[in-house]
């Protein structure tokens, strides 16, 4: 196995991360596992959510690809492309933890981005919370942040069909 092969199988599993991710937090969090995501989308002083124990789902992701690449877990059974697969996904968790937890709800250090592609993340995550409640909503996705502009006309246009509840600051 080549060192291209195994970068290209990293940086593929942490960009369909991002897909695996939306559709995710679209259809699981803000469905049926809203009791686990909802005190994300609402004021409170603790350190940790509820929301964080969707981590471990992540986290059971990547390390069940490490077991299936490992030779001392599978043993000749092992299937090398699992640990590169295992790698990619935990990369995506890291810039997940440092983008969303770090930089747009500052979790873990204070600084807020004046221009540039940071700028577009924090706004348009801001605009995800815009709504009240589970119902509608905007960009779902965690690293790929759409223009800002065009995120407020679809919200607007949620609220106007009565898909979604907003926030005054939106209205």
């Amino acid at each position: 196995m080549s060192v291209l092969a195994a970068v290209l199988i990293v940086l593929s599993s942490a960009a369909a991360m991002e897909f695996v991710a939306w559709s995710s937090h679209k259809y699981i969090m803000h469905g049926f596992g809203w009791a686990w995501h909802r005190d994300h989308h609402e004021p409170h002083d603790r350190m940790l959510e509820k929301n964080d124990l969707y981590a471990v789902f992540g986290a059971a992701i990547s390390i069940s690809m490490f077991a299936l690449g490992s030779p001392l877990v599978m043993g000749a059974n092992a299937w090398w492309p699992g640990t590169w697969i295992g790698l990619g996904v935990l990369v995506y968790g890291v810039i997940y933890t440092l983008i969303h937890d770090g930089l747009v709800h500052q979790r873990y250090f204070r600084w807020v981005p004046k221009r540039g592609y940071a700028k577009r993340l924090v706004q348009a995550h801001k605009l995800h919370h815009a709504t009240v409640g589970k119902e509608g909503g905007v960009s779902f996705g965690f690293i790929v942040a759409r223009d800002p502009a065009v995120l407020k006309r679809e919200l607007r246009a949620q609220r106007e069909r009565g898909i979604a509840v907003l926030r005054d600051a939106v209205e």
